[in-house]
């Protein structure tokens, strides 16, 4: 194709590709453009005059080179005063000294070339900073903020740990706390189609809010199923063992009905902290409870965004409520219930709204007594919670 697209008059080549994109149908426009390297409305010219018979019976053919030239190529000395534009306005990374930006838009550097006595049109701008391989973009949280000496044996570790229980037929459920959302008539970042404006108040002070939201998070990553408990007190150890019960109750006993076991993935902070005796304390009241054992194994510290419910589920719970005003937890329960993927997520919610107190204390009992069992290997990240004998 790219061969006979190139053997052709200028005419024939954008009807060639003409043809090309509307026998592909959606996205054949994109492709035919990156396939031939010809522009978007050239593709729209050549559609055009397939459907326009004055147009198909005209025979004149422009010369080879004929045509208004670019401003990059006719504008002398464009781009070296470009670059020197850019040259007072641009940053660099300490990290990577390649790595350059510059904080002007494209209508400031467009004023700045019209100040060096060359007129030219942001689109030009947009030619330029693409041949310079200027791209828009924005940070990305990729850098790591420390490493643990033994987070790979950790991770090795995890994967074994996953492996074994999907093979016995065991549930796998990553678990962590998703960011406190005020309830009220405060601002929320995106936006939605909507036949009038979405009025909220100027500020965000928590004072001003009728409530808060803690969405609680289970992910299966046998079934690809979401659990969110939304919690209306405090994110705590008791509530994180609350929400787990609740999975377990009502659909974990139902979907793993031969399972002894439990492994549960968790970060190493919050309310499921990998030190703190009060979330073992907890822990082990619920499997006393539940009658079934619960194996943790925490991520390492600083990679935390590694827990598989980081990225297949809340992402998706996110974009669900996106831009949404939270005027009640009934209406977040039911915006979050909604979140569904091509790949066949499922989420299901409810409503946990006990008071769960902070600032308590473990028991010595407890600290004494301990009957958690901890791993040979890694003890401070694995460990699990048997039931006791009532």
């Amino acid at each position: 194709m790219q061969r006979l697209y190139s053997s052709l008059s200028e005419k024939d080549r954008r009807r060639y590709a003409a043809i090309e994109s509307i026998k592909l149908g959606w996205g054949g426009i994109s492709y035919i453009s990156n396939l031939f390297g010809c522009d978007y409305y050239t593709l729209r010219l050549g559609m055009e005059e397939l459907d326009d018979k004055a147009a198909m019976s005209m025979s004149g053919i422009r010369r080879q080179g004929g045509g208004r030239k670019s401003a990059l190529s006719s504008i002398e000395g464009l781009e070296t005063v470009f670059l020197q534009v850019l040259a007072q306005h641009t940053a660099g990374s300490p990290m990577d000294e390649t790595l350059k930006w510059t904080n002007l838009t494209r209508i400031e550097i467009a004023g700045l070339l019209h100040d060096q006595g060359i007129e030219v049109s942001v689109t030009v701008v947009d030619q330029l900073l693409e041949r310079h391989n200027y791209r828009r973009r924005k940070a990305q949280k990729r850098l790591s903020t420390g490493a643990h000496p033994q987070r790979n044996e950790q991770f090795e570790n995890i994967e074994e740990l996953i492996e074994t229980y999907q093979a016995a037929g065991n549930p796998v459920i990553s678990m962590d706390t998703k960011k406190k959302e005020l309830i009220g008539g405060l601002y929320r970042a995106g936006k939605l189609y909507t036949q009038a404006e979405i009025e909220v108040f100027d500020h965000d002070w928590p004072t001003l809010a009728e409530g808060v939201m803690i969405p609680h998070g289970l992910y299966d990553l046998s079934l690809n199923e979401g659990y969110i408990q939304i919690g209306t007190s405090h994110d705590t150890g008791e509530f994180a063992c609350d929400s787990l019960r609740y999975w377990w109750q009502h659909y974990g006993s139902k979907r793993y009905q031969t399972s002894n076991s439990i492994l549960l993935l968790c970060d190493g902070g919050g309310s499921n902290n990998s030190r703190h005796y009060l979330f073992k304390q907890d822990l082990q009241a619920l499997v006393n409870q539940l009658g079934i054992e619960i194996r943790i194994a925490h991520y390492p510290p600083y990679t935390s965004k590694y827990n598989p419910i980081e990225h297949r589920l809340f992402p998706h719970v996110t974009r669900s409520c996106q831009g949404v005003i939270f005027e009640s937890v009934e209406i977040v329960e039911e915006l979050i219930a909604k979140t569904k993927t091509k790949t066949g997520l499922q989420v299901f919610t409810t409503i946990l709204d006990g008071v769960y107190k902070t600032g308590r204390k473990v028991t010595e009992e407890f600290k004494q007594m301990m009957e958690i069992v901890f791993d040979d290997y890694l003890p401070q990240w694995n460990y699990t919670a048997v039931p006791q004998i009532q």
